[in-house]
């Protein structure tokens, strides 16, 4: 992986050979030895991947010991730019933004649960980045990205709304941006209820000449 040498917001750079200390069950035990000898990658989650409880329906062990904490994600903006077959709805994604930036949170995960995350975030790539997170800024962090994005965006169900809400608030993300996250989600739905009433409208109406 190559190193992101930038460092814009002028905080103290957090390595990848420094990890914050989590309490681990003893069925975890294999993977805390992966932790403390270096193979795991701190992820950035920003969608339903938030909740752990979600998160650990796909990796198959519990994440909660994982999370180093909420993070912030500048120079991006969220977006529902892709529809999941699997889920049959919008899912999130983030797009280059300068004038903006993303709540999410970072994991740090054992090196063995990376290839079922990349099954998890079928339709996205990996992207390395920054965060700060607890007044420390973590490089060479993966994120995912949608490949094949809409150009518009597309609304979400009540489930991945619910499920990424729980994480948002379970992992302890701002008031205001949480209900800024709800409030989107929530205009999103709504456009998509009243669709269907303006193209029915729009058949009634008389045909120009």
């Amino acid at each position: 992986m190559s190193e992101v040498s930038s460092n814009p917001l002028q905080l103290p750079l957090m390595s990848n050979s420094h990890a914050r200390p989590h309490n681990y069950s003893s069925g975890q035990s294999s993977a805390q030895d992966q932790l403390v000898s270096g193979r795991y990658f701190d992820y950035f989650a920003y969608g339903s991947c938030m909740c752990p409880v979600d998160l650990k329906r796909s990796l198959g062990e519990k994440t909660h010991a994982y999370v180093v904490g909420p993070a912030v994600l500048h120079g991006y903006r969220l977006g529902f730019f892709r529809k999941s077959q699997r889920r049959n709805c919008g899912v999130l994604d983030v797009i280059q933004d300068s004038s903006a930036h993303v709540q999410g949170v970072l994991y740090r995960l054992p090196w063995h649960l990376s290839d079922r995350l990349d099954e998890r975030e079928e339709g996205y790539g990996h992207e390395l980045i920054q965060v700060q997170c607890d007044n420390q800024l973590y490089q060479n962090v993966r994120t995912y990205t949608v490949l094949d994005k809409l150009t518009m965006e597309y609304a979400p169900n009540d489930w991945y709304f619910d499920v990424v809400m729980r994480g948002a608030i379970t992992c302890g993300l701002p008031e205001q941006y949480c209900w800024k996250l709800f409030n989107h989600m929530h205009q999103l739905q709504r456009q998509e209820q009243l669709q269907p009433c303006i193209a029915l409208k729009s058949a009634f109406l008389p045909k120009s000449a």
